[in-house]
């Protein structure tokens, strides 16, 4: 029972770092990347569609991405939902594609990203620290119930707290990388 309740903890921890890793992916850096577009949907055919879905990006060179869509008919869509995602970028279609090029980013922006990165990351360690609450109360009561004893609870409770503190070191190491990203002219 106790070794259900720290597994189901630490699924549920990896599954909190993994979206704050996908949530710092949409932050924009001065550089192009294809993860700024992963929660972007486009209207195809009438159905809210992932860009992902219905084009091809490619970056020529490091500021710059193409997006080359599988049917030509939903240029017009993928070009509209970028420009609504309020990115800060302005896309130019050519007929054939998307072509999207990264403005510099000024400091105080990146500053700014910095500090939604830092937002995210602490969002993610909260989520961390209330599924180790959580997993906790599970404990306690395992024990008021009179299925686990003290000793095994205190062992519970010592390998619970080390994998919180893997997992919040883990956000940790996904903001640094963020912030070194982002900090990089």
């Amino acid at each position: 029972m106790i070794a259900e309740i720290q597994q189901e903890a630490a699924t549920k921890m990896q599954q909190a770092v993994d979206h704050a890793r996908e949530d710092m992916a949409t932050i924009r850096t001065g550089r192009a990347h294809p993860a700024m577009f992963n929660k972007i949907n486009a209207d195809y055919y009438g159905a809210p569609t992932p860009l992902q879905q219905l084009a091809q990006f490619t970056s020529p060179d490091p500021r710059s991405l193409l997006i080359t869509p599988f049917d030509r008919s939903a240029i017009g869509a993928i070009e509209k939902a970028i420009r609504d995602a309020d990115l800060g970028v302005n896309p130019s279609n050519d007929g054939n594609a998307v072509r999207i090029v990264m403005p510099q980013l000024t400091e105080e922006r990146r500053k700014e990203y910095i500090k939604m990165a830092k937002g995210k990351a602490e969002d993610a360690r909260i989520a961390v620290r209330n599924i180790r609450r959580n997993a906790m109360d599970q404990l306690k009561k395992l024990e008021k119930d009179g299925e686990i004893g003290e000793d095994d609870l205190s062992r519970a409770e010592k390998a619970l707290d080390g994998t919180t503190k893997k997992f919040v070191e883990s956000v940790d190491e996904v903001l640094k990388h963020k912030e070194a990203e982002l900090a990089e002219v």
